[in-house]
């Protein structure tokens, strides 16, 4: 059911498609905390992905919306970019083959149920090398008002990575959109794999 709503919202213009990619993994790019080979799960269109490999990373983008994908293949072409886009789901990610320095996650997180988050934190710690780092952008329960996804607390953060990772910060950031020019109440996230 989720599957068809993510496919259905990239059929038009979803309120989270800004055409350009989320400012706060521009300041971690140019912070330099985002390191080496990149993974971008739940990438969208890949304006993160595409704006990651535009500084030199090699990147990789996967989602489970293939029309999402298809646009995001599309951006590559046009812009001279090379991305490697898959269709994956984010809680079957062992199949890429393959292990990355960074994953960011522009809003995944807070779209997972209760039962799918420790799946997930199992996935991605499967494709992250020892020591590489997750950022993770997602709602905060700050963001007053039902529109938008589930809203995720700090709790809720640190229940899910407690065990072979440290969370290095979850600091309050915006998650830009389309429907409130100052975006929406957010947390950044800085989780390092240590096993």
């Amino acid at each position: 059911m989720a599957d068809e709503f993510f496919e259905q919202a990239y059929a038009g213009t979803p309120p989270w498609e800004i055409g350009r990619p989320q400012p706060e993994f521009v300041h971690l790019a140019t912070s330099g905390e985002i390191q080496g080979d990149v993974l971008d799960v739940g990438c969208g269109t890949g304006e993160n992905a595409l704006y990651l490999a535009g500084l030199g990373h090699t990147v990789w983008g996967v989602d489970a919306a293939p029309t999402a994908i298809e646009k995001a293949r599309r951006k590559a072409v046009e812009r001279g970019i090379s991305v490697t886009f898959l269709v994956k789901d984010a809680l079957n990610l062992r199949q890429i083959g393959k292990q990355f320095d960074t994953v960011i996650d522009s809003g995944l997180f807070h779209v997972l149920s209760d039962e799918e988050r420790p799946c997930f934190a199992r996935n991605i710690a499967d494709v992250m090398k020892h020591g590489s780092y997750y950022f993770m952008l997602c709602f905060s329960e700050r963001e007053h008002g039902a529109f938008g996804p589930r809203r995720v607390t700090q709790e809720e953060i640190r229940g899910t990575f407690s065990e072979a990772w440290r969370i290095h910060y979850i600091r309050a950031a915006r998650f830009a959109n389309r429907m409130n020019d100052n975006g929406a109440q957010a947390w950044l996230s800085s989780i390092e794999k240590l096993a």
